[in-house]
């Protein structure tokens, strides 16, 4: 006998495209045109230098408001033992980690351009794979464990652990020499780019973050029709 869903929760499995998809779609789209036909290339670095309106806005929201909001959420689990907080944990983490992932595949495209090398074993690149392997790890955990209680549980704990790593990463450039510099884009004494750049830069970190909202937004979506169907909720 099969388990049907509720009439609501069919149209939030099926149809979890929405007006925040539309926005994001826009808003990426828009900045893509932007960085490729209205902003400058950087004279030394060439167009490599367009994946810089991808690479850093990527690894920002992938890593910290990602990686962020699913640590925040796993620690409310922890304390009020809501699984709403559990769910937005997961959809959370998911989310990130694609971005995460969009990050360390256009780092080492970029890099080997403008340093000649694909990859090096410095501080923040190790860490920062480190990260992408204990998230994967983290949603592997999620699909192994059946109990609800003990999933939520121990994927809450799992997912505590990846804050310490983040702020390593935050402040390896710091305590070690990597290729990565330390942060000077925002920097108003010292700008590092024109005008027309410093916003198409500003315009891309708010296109992912849109993009970001808008498909965790219909992960949770996903997530809470899941777990209706499974009793959970």
């Amino acid at each position: 006998m099969h388990a049907r869903l509720p009439s609501d929760s069919r149209t939030l499995a099926f149809w979890p495209f929405d007006w925040s998809i539309g926005l994001a779609a826009f808003a990426v789209i828009g900045v893509a045109v932007r960085a490729i036909w209205f902003t400058p290339i950087e004279a030394r670095q060439g167009p490599a230098q367009q994946i810089f309106y991808v690479h850093p806005p990527s690894a920002f929201v992938g890593i910290y408001v990602g990686f962020g909001l699913m640590a925040l959420a796993s620690a409310v689990y922890l304390w009020l033992q809501d699984e709403r907080a559990d769910l937005l944990a997961e959809s959370s983490g998911e989310v990130g980690l694609a971005f995460l992932t969009v990050a360390l595949v256009t780092g080492p495209i970029w890099g080997k351009t403008v340093w000649g090398a694909w990859w090096t074993w410095d501080a923040r690149l190790t860490s920062t794979l480190f990260l992408w392997f204990l998230i994967a790890g983290y949603l592997v955990l999620r699909g192994a464990i059946e109990d609800p209680e003990l999933r939520a549980r121990y994927s809450a704990v799992l997912a505590l652990l990846s804050v310490p790593l983040i702020i390593f990463i935050h402040l390896s450039v710091y305590f070690f020499r990597t290729l990565h510099p330390m942060p000077i884009v925002f920097k108003p004494s010292a700008p590092s780019l024109t005008p027309e750049m410093l916003t198409t830069f500003a315009l891309a970190f708010l296109a992912m973050f849109i993009l970001y909202f808008a498909l965790v937004r219909a992960r949770y979506r996903l997530a809470l029709a899941r777990a209706q169907v499974e009793g959970i909720l």
